[in-house]
């Protein structure tokens, strides 16, 4: 697990490249260096997960340089395959495979790879060649800035890094706070940053002098999943995906560092953790968090109790609601944008407890809920009459202020002006509402395709690398992303439950306390901490302070200020929502757009890392 960073088509210094890669120090402390040639540069910073003493990057082979950001599950699989061709590999680090993969199969070797990355190969066998590449489920992030006018590229593994280059200039997307309140994030390939774009994923993308950049996509895993039998029962096929998932759980164990696994006390990780627990045969530590003082939604008994049941050493994180404020500028920082989920605050905090209790890998249970349909908002989809438009509400849902919300906040200007740009890409309404399937099957396929890669996965990944600890996600391994999109829709949402199947296959493994409670989100519980008295709220009053609303020009004071009536008065989760989503942007502008960044104080002397020249 690393951290990566490079230039294409332009000269790039030693400076530069120092400075890069001290902004991403803390998701590669282990080692850190570059390669440089005429108007090319890979740098990578190190997570050392496997083969610890070895596996140093940048890889070389006969002409092909390779720096690479993620975990291979099956690089044994690909080694013995290679060495079959004739290659001899001088250690047994997952990513020492990449160039002899790239070399056999040229742009088509992410194909060929189980696992989460993010890979930059340069190929100098004639003119020089760039080609990235990113994990089917997009667990990697990539973010570059392409000036298609003289063809120079930059990307990083985050965008603080990517801004630090003297020739990226960019300026905030002023659509993109319509984008982020509908969405809680931008979807797609869209950041919050003009000149800045994402890679989607299962991207292979290729830079040339002759061609520029081009962006190809593969398989994302589901497409071509076929449906199962429909004479199988829903125990069988619980019975099969847990099957499924212990065989996965077990691969994602493999490390030469510890690991644990997270906790929150719901079925996805609770059942991730008995079959994590179930393979390390009772040698594994377990994590929760909660917060102090008394606060709805607290799931640190359950959690408890799949411990208990299941034999972990358990930690009880707990934080004190307080700190938040404080923490926020951080979590701010490590996105790169905003992110409207207050899970930010809990995901940041629990992994930095994650890393002070020593460990570097942990398990978690994230993406069931769009692979096997765990959402309310898929039932009230599924609830709606022919004809309605129900897809326009579903992506109502999906919002942080809601569409009636935020027509009453923009000013005039600002609102004739989002008018022009759509928030969503225009493509997800089709496929929400014309694509192929069921309607439950395209809710799911847009969830994973859209939601999970830009709202969900990327804040993990931030969030886990900020604290030098590597995420790994048994729901986002392709095996399981198949046997999900194969199910039948009874199998997965009827009106007896959600992810029927999941459950299917939890039980006996997890306690029935966990299997028959009321599903609830792993979040905090901001409508109850941002109220009057509370340090949120004062921070909040003064973030969407009039003064700086009218200064920004593209929300009415006046209904920021209702909302904060309503919410002190009559406190609901829309009200709360909108406001810490108001706020998370204010505060992103803050960060990037207004004076000195942390660009200035970046680690830049030259005993910093190590530079080499090609």
């Amino acid at each position: 697990m690393c951290r990566i960073y490079g230039t294409f088509n332009t000269r790039t210094g030693d400076r530069e490249l120092r400075t890069a890669a001290a902004l991403l120090h803390h998701g590669g402390p282990d080692a850190r260096s570059f390669v440089r040639g005429a108007d090319w540069a890979l740098g990578n910073n190190r997570l050392s997960i496997m083969d610890p003493q070895g596996g140093a990057q940048p890889y070389h082979h006969d002409g092909v340089v390779v720096v690479f950001n993620g975990e291979l599950y099956n690089h044994e699989e690909l080694r013995a395959r290679l060495r079959g061709r004739g290659f001899h590999f001088e250690d047994r680090c997952d990513g020492s495979i990449l160039p002899a993969l790239y070399l056999t199969y040229g742009d088509s070797f992410a194909e060929h790879l189980d696992g989460m990355f993010a890979v930059a190969v340069i190929d100098l066998r004639a003119e020089p060649r760039l080609v990235l590449a990113t994990d089917p489920a997009g667990m990697k992030s990539l973010y570059y800035s392409w000036d298609a006018r003289t063809g120079v590229l930059h990307f990083a593994s985050e965008i603080p890094a990517l801004l630090s280059f003297p020739d990226v200039r960019t300026r905030e997307d002023e659509l993109g706070l319509d984008a982020y309140l509908a969405s809680k994030t931008p979807f797609g390939e869209r950041t919050m940053f003009e000149g800045i774009d994402v890679l989607p994923p299962a991207a292979t993308a290729t830079a040339s002098h002759a061609d520029g950049l081009r962006i190809g996509r593969r398989s994302l895993g589901y497409e071509s999943a076929e449906a199962a039998a429909s004479g199988r029962s829903l125990e069988e096929a619980g019975g099969e995906l847990r099957a499924a998932l212990e065989t996965e759980v077990s691969r994602l164990l493999t490390a030469d560092v510890p690991v644990a696994a997270i906790t929150s006390g719901g079925l996805d990780s609770s059942l991730v953790t008995a079959l994590a627990a179930r393979a390390a045969r009772g040698a594994l530590h377990t994590f929760n968090i909660a917060y102090t003082g008394r606060w709805p939604g607290d799931e640190r008994a359950y959690a408890a109790r799949v411990a208990e049941s299941v034999g972990t050493t358990h930690h009880q994180v707990e934080i004190d609601p307080a700190s938040f404020p404080e923490l926020l500028s951080d979590v701010v920082w490590h996105l790169g944008q905003p992110n409207a989920d207050p899970i930010t605050l809990s995901t940041f905090s629990l992994f930095r407890a994650v890393r002070d209790a020593g460990f570097k890998v942990a398990l978690t249970g994230d993406a069931a809920d769009e692979l096997f349909a765990g959402y309310s908002r898929m039932s009230q989809a599924l609830a709606a009459p022919e004809g309605a438009d129900w897809s326009g509400a579903y992506l109502d849902h999906l919002a942080a202020v809601p569409r009636a919300l935020r027509a009453r906040l923009y000013t005039d200007d600002y609102a004739a002006t989002v008018r022009a740009r759509p928030a969503l890409p225009p493509e997800l309404h089709a496929a929400l509402a014309h694509g192929n399937g069921s309607r439950l099957t395209r809710i799911c396929e847009a969830e994973q395709r859209y939601r999970l890669p830009a709202y969900h996965l990327r804040r993990v990944d931030h969030l886990s690398m900020a604290s030098s600890v590597e995420a790994r996600i048994p729901f986002c391994q392709p095996a399981i992303v198949r046997f999900a999109a194969g199910l039948p829709d009874a199998h997965r949402l009827t009106a007896a439950g959600v992810k029927r199947a999941l459950y299917a296959a939890a039980g006996g493994l997890v306690p029935d306390a966990v299997l028959d409670r009321p599903k609830q989100p792993f979040t905090l519980p901001v409508t109850a901490m941002l109220a009057p008295g509370q340090r949120l709220w004062e921070m909040a009053r003064d973030v969407l302070s009039p003064v700086s609303l009218r200064a920004d020009g593209r929300l009415r004071a006046d209904t920021v200020e209702a909302l904060f009536t309503e919410q002190a008065e009559r406190p609901s989760d829309t009200s709360s929502l909108a406001l810490w989503s108001l706020m998370g942007h204010q505060l992103w502008r803050r960060q990037f757009f207004n004076g000195a960044t942390r660009f200035d104080t970046a680690v830049q002397a030259p005993h910093a890392l190590e530079g080499a020249a090609a």
